[in-house]
């Protein structure tokens, strides 16, 4: 994680720590908590690669799996140390893990590669500390949701009016800094999915099964304007294997 990314974690960890944990954020509760749980179920020993306040860890971790959690930003560090649950915790980034080879079968990552800038070093780390065999669960933010310039677009031109997604230059790997909220700025790198799948393979980890679920129930009643969404992946999750 760069300086600059590093910096703007720190200055507003606690957008994430309270807007998307202990049942604040409906997606986490509906959708991706419960996919955790169950891809995770039954490791033995799981890396939480940028773990924020750590509600995965702790999922994992009361399913009876021993777990060590690492992210770089030390509020989130510091938030899942005290909320305890199981896990151990430690300061650390995704392309330089503190961890011998082959010292987890399971590591997830949740909604965290989209703001690292040396993606290769962070997926080479996560094949090298998997034994033969392991598993990554990745999620990641859906990339048609993160091209630069994509939103919703209401066209009153047209009779009858229509919405729409306009989609941003997919192919073009972009870095943004979004107003995620007032006064609330977070780094996004855009990659189109290809770039993932193919970093993933070089390095022997293989898609096992993709997910491209509809927003959760909570979610798109949050806003009567929602419910055009429900047919745009907001996540897109792998689960892969270690072959080599």
């Amino acid at each position: 994680m760069d300086e600059q990314n590093e910096n703007l974690w720190e200055d507003h960890a606690g957008w994430w720590i309270d807007g998307f944990t202990d049942g604040a954020d409906p997606e986490y509760e509906e959708q991706i908590l419960p996919m955790a749980g169950a891809e995770l179920e039954g490791a033995r020993h799981v890396l939480d690669i940028g773990c924020g306040d750590g509600q995965i860890s702790r999922l994992a971790a009361a399913q009876g799996s021993t777990v060590v959690s690492i992210d770089p930003t030390w509020n989130c560090v510091r938030v899942a140390a005290e909320r305890g649950g199981g896990p151990a915790f430690a300061r650390a980034g995704a392309a330089a893990l503190p961890f011998a080879d082959e010292s987890f079968d399971a590591a997830v990552a949740c909604l965290v590669f989209e703001h690292i800038d040396d993606v290769d070093d962070a997926i080479a780390e996560v094949a090298r500390v998997l034994e033969l065999g392991g598993r990554f669960c990745f999620f990641l933010n859906h990339p048609i949701l993160q091209t630069p310039d994509a939103g919703w677009i209401d066209d009153h031109i047209v009779d009858p009016p229509e919405q729409y997604w306009r989609l941003g230059p997919y192919l073009v790997e972009a870095s943004t800094v979004e107003q995620v909220e007032k006064d609330v700025f977070i780094r996004f790198i855009h990659r189109p999915m290809s770039r993932y799948v193919n970093a993933l393979a070089e390095h022997g980890l293989v898609i096992e099964r993709m997910v491209e679920p509809s927003p959760p129930p909570g979610f798109l009643a949050r806003s009567e304007s929602y419910a055009a969404a429900a047919a745009f992946p907001r996540l897109l999750y792998f689960r892969l294997r270690k072959m080599r």
